[in-house]
């Protein structure tokens, strides 16, 4: 596809630390997929001087690298451009001059973001990309650091302290260790964050957006050798955050520039960072801190992509989210729709009648796999089932935490009980064996279902099932010829079977 025929948004983000240029094509799905992402450190909040002016230095800084952001700019045939700044530029002085002066040089629209502002789009990045319906989000940078705390997906409070990872660097003394300082950091941060009483012990989930939180994130699944892909939700508690600023507070800067997940432009700016989010876990007495890998440029995005929408979030992330995957592999909706209806039928029946301990709640991974069952096949036919648990277990799907997207992966791509037990392997420690005995199950009676509209056509109109001991009496009720659907069906029973211990026979029924 020649560029000129793509859809295109970009987006500068001056921020205190660095500076970003993103390239967003705009997909057959609605959604924004990044094509393009250009980082400088540039470290602007360390080039206001007394006065709080932008010194002729950070001026150069800046023009330099919006320049250079300019050049690969002009590549694209972008139909929507945001260039916003936060922190460094909304608190120097000379704003005003630096907004006229990128347009002079550049003919850039420079917008500087209020705090306010800034804060609302981490949220709205937040409650359009998880499944989270109360917490509070964390996002600090190199001057400023924000907070919101939302309900019912609803913004309640938001406030922008004037301290970020290079500010609270300021408190440093040189003749103090790397704890000592630390613990100066700890102790500035606690007295602000209670400073705000809607902050204190709220017993939520503490969401952090940012490069520092997923420096936190990447550095926790390194050293416990994650077997998962993928930052976005993912889950740490406070022991984790404590022992990781333990090792960093020991760590000399030469060490700490090696440690596997962290970046070498952060390693000096880190501890900070990580010892606010203790701090700040420990103030709202967390039940759990969530990277959110979405933040304030996604937020942007999400305003555009949700304009005319009010409120601005989608009414079901998961939803929304497996939905694009049906779009994006060319799934078939008609048939999922039909499916689904056949699955519910058959294990509703099977939990009325507590088969093998299956319970309503397990409706719920059921029915998100009905979605996305055997999706693999839009890459390889033949190694769908391995493709299907790779793809799931290791892309983002928005709202489903990792567990529950590992447990949705198992039940989408089963196929028998070895590849099962390969695909479950590296993660025995995540699930009991009840719960691996239970996706094997539904794995199967996915399988089964599917096989039931095997030409997608739709002829096996309804289904009951008769249980009793040792046999299930299925009853198929079709319309049209159904030989290919009776092929199959015979063929995937027997992994149903094996999973129930019962005979499964089949009992076609024209209507």
């Amino acid at each position: 596809m020649n560029i000129t025929d793509q859809q295109f948004s970009a987006l500068i983000d001056i921020g205190s630390n660095s500076m970003r240029l993103v390239i967003y094509e705009k997909e057959k799905t609605g959604r924004f997929r990044e094509v393009e992402n250009v980082k400088e450190v540039a470290r602007l909040s360390n080039h206001l001087d007394e006065d709080r002016n932008l010194t002729d230095e950070g001026i150069a800084i800046l023009l330099a690298t919006l320049a250079n952001f300019s050049d690969i700019l002009a590549i694209y045939p972008y139909q929507h451009f945001l260039c916003t700044a936060t922190a460094t530029i909304r608190q120097a002085n000379n704003r005003e001059d630096l907004i006229q002066l990128v347009k002079a040089k550049l003919d850039l629209d420079m917008i500087i973001l209020s705090e306010e502002e800034e804060a609302y789009f981490g949220y709205l990045a937040v409650v359009n990309s998880t499944a989270i319906e109360e917490g509070i989000t964390v996002d600090i940078g190199g001057g400023s650091t924000e907070v919101t705390y939302f309900k019912d997906r609803k913004l309640v409070h938001s406030h922008s302290f004037s301290f970020g990872t290079l500010s609270l660097k300021t408190l440093y003394q040189g003749d103090c260790s790397e704890a000592e300082n630390a613990a100066k950091v700890r102790a500035f941060v606690m007295q602000e964050f209670n400073s705000i009483p809607w902050l204190v012990e709220r017993h939520l989930p503490l969401i952090g957006i940012g490069g520092s939180a997923r420096n936190l994130a990447q550095i926790d699944q390194n050293e416990k050798s994650y077997p998962m892909a993928g930052l976005h939700q993912y889950e740490m508690e406070l022991s984790d955050i404590e022992r990781i600023l333990t090792q960093l507070k020991a760590s000399p800067l030469k060490k700490r520039e090696k440690i596997e997940g962290l970046s070498k432009d952060r390693a000096d700016i880190i501890i900070p960072a990580v010892e606010t989010f203790a701090t700040l876990y420990d103030t709202v007495k967390a039940n759990q801190f969530i990277l959110s890998q979405k933040g304030l440029r996604d937020g942007l995005n999400y305003q555009l992509l949700l304009i005319n929408q009010q409120p601005p979030y989608f009414p079901n992330v998961l939803e929304e989210s497996l939905h694009e995957l049906v779009i994006r592999y060319d799934m078939d909706m008609k048939q999922i729709s039909h499916v689904l209806f056949l699955t519910r039928k058959i294990f509703n029946q099977l939990v009325g009648k507590q088969v093998k301990g299956l319970s309503h709640s397990d409706w719920f991974h059921l029915a998100q796999a009905s979605y996305v069952f055997n999706l693999g096949a839009y890459i390889d036919a033949e190694a769908s089932a391995q493709y299907t648990f790779f793809l799931l277990a290791n892309k983002t799907i928005d709202g489903l935490l990792n567990k529950d997207k590992l447990k949705v992966a198992l039940i989408a791509s089963y196929k028998n009980r070895v590849t099962y037990k390969q695909f479950v392997k590296p993660f025995k420690s995540w699930l009991t064996k009840q719960e691996r005995n239970k996706l094997q199950l539904l794995g199967s009676l996915l399988k089964f279902t599917y096989s039931l509209d095997a030409t997608k056509r739709q002829i096996i109109k309804n289904v009951d099932l008769t249980i009793k001991q040792k046999k299930i009496h299925c009853i198929l009720y079709y319309e049209k010829n159904p030989s290919a659907e009776r092929y199959q069906v015979e063929k995937q029973k027997k992994h149903l079977e094996k999973e129930l211990n019962k005979t499964i026979v089949l009992h076609f029924n024209e209507i």
